[in-house]
């Protein structure tokens, strides 16, 4: 309740209270400024627990505070944030307590499409440079997964889309997780599903997610552009494949996805080959594989064959060889070294002993022949075949009759025996005769006509 400000004279008089000065004041600005439209930039947005929103409207020169109540925010096409320009239908109200005003907010949208835009821009470059987009965090979607998670409406066409394109492929469980897919409370949900999940326990966790809805206008899919979906599409650990709207239509949540499908339909399509292909392509490769199998066995056969007869040969060839090395060894050991110098020793002493016999067998027979002739030169074979030989009495051989004088008394030995005569007259010739020369020495013989063997030969 209020009280309306008076307006006569009086009132100039009346002193108030600062309650009835308030209430005045709070129904005034009541009264006047209901279903009011304002058109603001949204800042110092505040989420309570209570589910309320607080933020303040805002032009180049003012400022002014707004509430969202938990019933309306729930309701709203476009979650406030930061930057946006909207355009807020409600009423002004007054708070006597702190003295001050605000908007109730009854209704808001979007300023023009050009102000999503301008906030998508911004949230998008935010969380490039935060690396949510970066291709090195994506994961590979698995090629054939036992179990697929499905965030989507539970009612829209989009479930059943994908249901039976699975189903023509390659039919595989499916696990549902309902959310609504536009709306104030669609992008909390969305992130909570992600999160959902990614926390099942292992043997409960899908492969693969899917997170789909069909297509609509850019406010329709701004639960999608939403910061908290996207954080948690760049966060599960879960491959996930985006197909939100027609092939046109792009949110941020592709960006931050491991794979975006133009529709729900590709997204299934993706997400499992189809069976018939996949049991063909099996097939060939079988075929392959036991064409490749027979013809690696038959070459390995023929080169085990190759290289068993060349290890064969590398082997006789290293056996020889060692044996030779052996016998090099064996030539060059101190033990056979000695062994060859004894036999050669004894061969030595042999060669010897039958050198120094031969040569005494020579040395004998050349002494014997010596002998002989010696004897046949005697002068007692000379004087056995009629000679004599004349002696002076010292004993000197008289060789010429000129060599005797008379009176000289000389020896004459025959080989009966010796006398001894005087000479009483010499008759030799005037005419000198040159004594005959003396017969020049033969010269030895060697000791045998065989040569002394070599100890070395």
């Amino acid at each position: 309740m209020y009280t309306t400000f008076p307006t006569n004279g009086n009132s100039l008089n009346k002193v108030y209270s600062v309650t009835e000065i308030s209430n005045l004041l709070k129904g005034i600005v009541e009264d006047h400024f209901t279903g009011i439209q304002v058109r603001a930039e949204l800042s110092s947005v505040k989420r309570h627990s209570s589910g309320h929103i607080y933020f303040s409207l805002k032009d180049e020169k003012a400022v002014l505070d707004g509430i969202c109540w938990k019933g309306v925010a729930s309701k709203l096409a476009t979650q406030p944030q930061d930057g946006l320009e909207v355009i807020c239908r409600g009423r002004l109200t007054t708070f006597p307590g702190r003295s001050k005003y605000q908007m109730v907010i009854e209704t808001m949208d979007v300023a023009g499409e050009g102000a999503l835009l301008k906030l998508l821009e911004d949230l998008k470059k935010k969380l490039a440079a935060e690396g949510l987009f970066s291709q090195d965090i994506k994961k590979a979607i698995p090629f054939l997964p036992k179990k697929i998670g499905i965030i989507t409406s539970p009612t829209g066409a989009v479930i059943q889309d994908i249901l039976h394109r699975l189903q023509d492929r390659f039919p595989t469980p499916v696990l549902l997780w309902p959310v609504a897919v536009q709306g104030q409370e669609a992008g909390p949900k969305i992130a909570a599903a992600i999160e959902g999940f990614n926390n099942l326990p292992s043997e409960q966790r899908p492969d693969v997610l899917i997170v789909a809805r069909g297509g609509g206008s850019l406010e329709d899919l701004w639960c999608f552009n939403e910061e908290c979906v996207v954080r948690a599409v760049a966060k599960s650990q879960i491959p996930l494949i985006s197909a939100v709207g027609h092939e046109t239509d792009t949110t941020l949540i592709d960006y931050a996805s491991d794979h975006r499908a133009p529709t729900p339909t590709a997204a299934a399509e993706r997400a499992v080959p189809v069976r018939l292909e996949l049991r063909a392509t099996l097939t060939e490769q079988s075929r392959r594989l036991n064409q490749s199998m027979r013809r690696l066995f038959e070459d390995t056969t023929q080169r085990i064959d190759d290289r068993s007869e060349k290890l064969f040969r590398s082997m006789e060839l290293y056996l020889r060889e060692r044996q030779q090395r052996l016998e090099s060894l064996k030539i060059r050991s101190p033990l056979d070294l000695v062994l060859r110098q004894n036999d050669l020793i004894s061969a030595l002493y042999q060669r010897l002993v039958l050198a120094i016999r031969q040569t005494l067998t020579t040395g004998e027979q050349y002494l014997k022949s010596q002998g002989q002739l010696l004897e046949s030169y005697s002068y007692t074979r000379t004087l056995e075949r009629g000679f004599s030989l004349i002696k002076t009495t010292s004993g000197e051989v008289i060789r010429s009759a000129e060599s005797l004088a008379v009176n000289n008394v000389f020896q004459a030995y025959f080989i009966d025996g010796k006398i001894e005569a005087q000479v009483t007259e010499s008759s030799t010739s005037t005419k000198k005769t040159k004594a005959n020369p003396r017969p020049k020495k033969k010269p030895k013989a060697p000791l045998s006509d065989t040569p002394q063997p070599s100890f070395f030969d």
